[in-house]
């Protein structure tokens, strides 16, 4: 019965400590958003992991990035958190969002932990719908 209750126990912990870095993956990336809709590209910025910031050099080429190839990011509607998963040992967060045209957006964000916590390693898209057809 012991060995129940601590099996238990450990299970608890265990997916405990997946909801907060669940928790904390989707706080970054809504977050990060936020930034996008108040056009403050230079915090939007921070949420990039080294490897973002260190290809697109400065919040301002940053920023006309989102605003030229990811619209739906800089505009969003609706965003809703989806599944995180594990592939090939990295984590993806999938998140819909919902443009200002009503469209949905499936988008897959690679995550990786720093120091300083959860950085946004690379978004990409995965499905570009209209809920009309």
């Amino acid at each position: 019965m012991l060995r129940l209750l601590l099996a238990v126990s450990l299970s608890a912990g265990l997916a405990s400590g997946a909801f907060a870095q669940n928790a904390e993956i989707e706080a970054n990336i809504a977050a990060q958003i936020q930034a996008f809709k108040a056009d403050d590209f230079a915090k939007a910025f921070t949420f990039a992991s080294p490897n973002i910031q260190q290809l697109f050099q400065n919040p301002d080429n940053f920023g006309a990035m989102v605003r030229n190839g990811y619209p739906m990011v800089w505009r969003p509607a609706d965003v809703r958190f989806l599944e995180l998963r594990e592939i090939a040992g990295a984590l993806w967060q999938k998140v819909m969002i919902t443009d200002g045209n009503g469209r949905f957006h499936i988008l897959d964000y690679q995550m990786i932990p720093l120091e300083g916590g959860w950085k946004i390693n690379g978004v990409q898209l995965l499905v570009n719908a209209d809920p009309a057809a």
